[in-house]
């Protein structure tokens, strides 16, 4: 691991946080897990007829892969909460048999506590997904599950992000009883420390892409959150026109931007949606797009202009874990070789109160 040593080095925040984030999830895969197979086992006994994930920002991305997952493994509806609709709009939403998760590193997102609290009033479960035990959030919800990833200084989240993922995976195993999925998470650590070595590759390919000024960020099924938080992590931190787009909708009008040249990010682990990848793959290339492509599969990968190969996860459900690893070290060399500090983007702050 190439760590960035020098305390005056732009950048120093975000890159030992992305580095921390394998001992990180270890760390909560041996603490928390306990704690978050009760709340397993409750939602196994009460059975909620919906679940509602409210969050913002990066952890609304990480809400967005816990949405995927809930539906797909326990088939609860899974609704992403817009929080005005409580915070602004006063409504009074049915909630007596809901589950509401709110995420949120700091736990004082003002919208996401007082969403948290009304939920509460009106009958819901509610758990808090936070770093911060004494939070405002973590005495807003029924429950809470820490993250335990220390203190992140960066303005651009990482540790934090892959925490919430785990904490919702290893949640979602445990409610759907699928105890392979939890036994999965503890070669998880080693799998992400293992996209170091591609650093080099990673910092190269942020070379070639110095001068881009827009580009598309895609995947479909889990990985379509990977493709948002990539896509996040590259507006905050590069100031880049990064359109985050699912897969399915690049095909329903999006592609029109595509031409020959034309930057695109692929996430494209193996699993269910690769097919639908690989044909688009070759359609991008067929139209001479810049494609980047992220896999561990080798057929895929010949069909990238810059084709980034990752190690193979242990389970689909817990690629993005893994592959938003490599694009955080993306956003951080792109971002310091265009002449700016990741750890302190323009207008950006660590805790947005805003309601």
């Amino acid at each position: 691991m190439a760590a960035i040593t020098a305390e005056t080095a732009a950048g120093r925040l975000m890159r030992r946080e992305i580095e921390e984030q394998p001992e990180v999830v270890a760390r909560l895969y041996d603490r928390e897990r306990p704690a978050i197979a009760r709340l397993g086992r409750w939602l196994r006994r009460r059975a909620p007829e919906t679940i509602v994930l409210a969050a913002r920002g990066t952890s609304d991305n990480a809400a967005l892969y816990g949405r995927y997952l809930i539906e797909t493994l326990l088939g609860i509806p899974v609704s992403l909460a817009a929080p005005s609709v409580l915070t602004v709009y006063h409504a009074r939403l049915r909630l007596r048999r809901s589950l509401v998760i709110g995420l949120s590193q700091s736990g004082a997102s003002p919208d996401i506590v007082e969403f948290v609290e009304t939920a509460r009033r009106y009958g819901a479960r509610t758990v808090a997904v936070t770093n911060e035990a004494g939070s405002p959030l973590s005495h807003a919800a029924h429950d809470t599950v820490l993250l335990l990833t220390g203190r992140e200084r960066s303005v651009a989240a990482t540790k934090t992000y892959t925490a919430q993922l785990t904490a919702l995976s290893l949640f979602v195993a445990a409610a759907s009883g699928r105890g392979r999925l939890m036994d999965a998470h503890a070669g998880l650590p080693d799998c992400m420390a293992r996209t170091f070595e591609a650093d080099g590759r990673i910092r190269d390919i942020a070379h070639h892409w110095r001068r881009i000024e827009e580009c598309l960020v895609t995947s479909r099924g889990y990985d379509y959150a990977t493709a948002r938080e990539a896509a996040l992590k590259l507006k905050e931190t590069c100031y880049l026109v990064a359109e985050p787009v699912s897969a399915a909708d690049l095909l329903h009008g999006p592609i029109a931007v595509v031409d020959e040249g034309f930057p695109v990010l692929l996430i494209a682990p193996p699993g269910a949606v690769l097919p639908h990848l690989t044909a688009l793959a070759s359609r991008l290339r067929r139209r001479g797009a810049g494609t980047l492509i992220v896999s561990s599969d080798a057929a895929i990968l010949r069909q990238a202009a810059i084709p980034l190969a990752m190690p193979a996860v242990p389970d689909e459900r817990l690629s993005p874990h893994v592959y938003v690893i490599p694009l955080q070290l993306l956003a951080y060399h792109l971002s310091r070789i265009r002449g700016h500090d990741p750890d302190h983007p323009r207008g950006l702050h660590k805790i947005t109160r805003a309601r």
